[in-house]
C-alpha cells in the first residue's frame, strides 16, 4: 500500500514537471537564443546584446510597442469605467433586463475570436469608417467591456442590497454613494478586470488583424508580419515582455504578503 502511494505520488511529480516543462521550456528558449551572437535559432554562437540594440533603433518595432502599450491602456480605462458603471446599473435593474444584458455581454467571449474580428470589420466597412488608429482602439475597448462586467458582477452581488440606500439616507449624493460606498466595497473586481483587459488587449491578434489600418501595428500583428524571415530582435522583444510581466507578477504577489506580514507583527508587537 505504501508502496503505491510512493509511486502515485512520483508520478504525480513527473507529470507535473513534464507540464511545466511543456509551458516554460519554449519562454526559456527564447530568451536564451536573444542574446546569440548570430541570426541562428538553433546554434549558439557566443553571447551578445546586439539584438536588444537593433530592436530600439528598428522604427517599426518600436512603435508597435508604441501603440500596444497606449491601446492597452486606453481601453482599460474606458472598458473600465464602462464596464462597472453598466454592472452597477445591471445590479439595480429587473432580473429580467439583467438575465438579458448578461447573455449578450457573455457571447464576445463566447464566440471565437475570428468571428467577432469579421464582424466587427464589416461593421466598420458598412458604416465608411477607415480602419487605423480609431477602429483598433474601439475594437479593444468593445470586446474588454465584457471581460470587466464579468470581474465586477460577482463583487456587486456580495454587497448588502441596502447599502447605497443606507448612505442616501445618511445625506450622501447618489454620486458620492457610488465613490465613497460602493465601489471601495468592488474594488478588488474592478482591479481584476482592469487587469484582464489590459492583458487581453495588449496579447490580441485575431482583432487587431481584421480591424487595423496601414501603418498602424501593435506587437502582435507586426511579429506576424515579420514571421516569414529569420528576426532575433522579436526574441528580444518576447525577453523584454516575459521581464516585464514577472516584475509584475512579483510586486503584485510579494507586496500583499509583505504588509500582511508586517500587520501581523505590528499585532503582535
Amino acid at each position: 500500500m505504501k508502496k503505491n502511494k510512493k509511486n502515485k505520488a512520483i508520478f504525480q511529480k513527473v507529470y507535473l514537471g513534464l507540464i511545466m516543462a511543456f509551458f516554460y521550456l519554449p519562454i526559456v528558449y527564447v530568451v536564451f537564443f536573444s542574446f546569440n551572437a548570430s541570426r541562428s535559432l538553433t546554434n549558439f554562437t557566443g553571447f551578445s546584446l546586439q539584438w536588444y540594440e537593433k530592436m530600439f533603433h528598428t522604427r517599426a518595432m518600436m512603435e508597435s510597442i508604441y501603440y500596444s502599450v497606449l491601446i492597452a491602456v486606453i481601453a482599460t480605462v474606458v472598458s473600465t469605467i464602462i464596464g462597472t458603471i453598466v454592472a452597477i446599473g445591471l445590479s439595480k435593474s429587473s432580473h429580467l433586463i439583467r438575465q438579458i444584458v448578461t447573455q449578450v455581454n457573455n457571447l464576445p467571449m463566447l464566440n471565437p475570436d475570428i468571428v467577432t474580428a469579421i464582424g466587427l470589420m464589416l461593421l466598420f466597412s458598412t458604416l465608411n469608417i477607415p480602419t487605423g488608429f480609431g477602429t483598433l482602439l474601439l475594437a479593444h475597448i468593445i470586446f474588454c467591456i465584457p471581460y470587466v462586467m464579468l470581474s465586477v458582477t460577482p463583487k456587486l452581488r456580495q454587497l448588502d442590497e441596502n447599502l447605497a440606500e443606507a448612505a442616501l439616507d445618511l445625506g450622501c449624493t447618489p454620486f458620492q454613494a457610488l465613490y465613497k460606498v460602493i465601489i471601495p466595497q468592488i474594488k478588488e473586481g474592478i482591479v481584476s478586470g482592469a487587469l484582464v483587459a489590459f492583458t487581453m488587449s495588449f496579447d490580441d491578434f485575431v482583432i487587431s488583424y481584421f480591424t487595423t489600418g496601414p501603418g498602424i501595428n501593435n506587437i502582435s500583428t507586426y511579429v506576424y508580419a515579420t514571421t516569414k524571415r529569420i528576426n532575433p530582435s522579436v526574441n528580444a522583444l518576447s525577453t523584454l515582455i516575459v521581464l516585464a510581466i514577472t516584475i509584475v507578477l512579483v510586486f503584485s504577489n510579494v507586496l500583499p504578503l509583505l504588509k500582511s506580514r508586517r500587520k501581523n507583527n505590528e499585532k503582535t508587537a
